[in-house]
């Protein structure tokens, strides 16, 4: 009989990026080199990124600081919209500024958002075959993020909206067999300076 062992998640946003998102600044280079030299030591098995330049690109730079880690790219790590709520899901006093935002976004990062957040749930989370925990990263964006924490936490599905991550900043969430799914840590920036943190983040919530 095969066995069940933990699965350790590592989820981090894609470095700084240019105005028009072709390219990481220097500021997002610098900000992947420094989380590559964070997980140097972490035993992952594989990085997985999105298919956009920016999220491509940092998990390049973190790949050259680790030891032979696989790098593959995912469409279901891509940019999307993970779930679109109804307004009377959403609390009274914020449901219209919450649903205006919703409403900027392209129609392309929404009409297809839903389907590939589920895929995303069945592929990267819970634990994993076999007798060796396996631990794992995904180069990603800020909503994908906030919808895996909010899976973990068995949050509601609108929940995704206001968790917000930090570039180059790192989450780790544990699913262990038998056990509800752990956030290890969240947003976590210990490895960048100071002058390099709290970028990608809304401005009113940086501390």
């Amino acid at each position: 009989m095969v066995g069940r062992a933990a699965r350790y998640l590592y989820l981090a946003r894609h470095g700084e990026a240019s105005r028009d998102e072709s390219e990481l600044t220097d500021n997002g280079r610098r900000q992947a080199i420094l989380l590559g030299e964070r997980l140097r030591r972490s035993p992952l098995t594989i990085v997985q990124h999105g298919p956009l330049p920016r999220a491509e690109q940092t998990a390049q730079l973190i790949c050259e600081r680790l030891d032979g880690v696989p790098l593959q790219p995912s469409a279901l790590a891509g940019d999307y919209i993970p779930y679109l709520p109804q307004r009377d899901e959403l609390p009274p006093e914020s449901a219209d500024a919450m649903l205006a935002r919703l409403s900027q976004f392209p129609p392309e990062e929404s009409e297809n958002g839903p389907e590939l957040a589920q895929a995303a749930l069945a592929r990267f989370t819970g634990p994993v075959d076999g007798d060796e925990p396996r631990h794992e990263l995904i180069v990603t964006h800020n909503f994908l993020i906030g919808w895996l924490v909010r899976a973990a936490l068995e949050a509601p599905k609108w929940r995704w909206m206001g968790l917000n991550h930090a570039n180059a900043a790192l989450t780790v969430i544990r699913y262990a067999p038998g056990r509800p799914a752990a956030v290890l840590f969240y947003n976590d920036m210990g490895h960048l300076p100071t002058e390099l943190r709290w970028t990608g983040f809304p401005r009113d919530l940086r501390i």
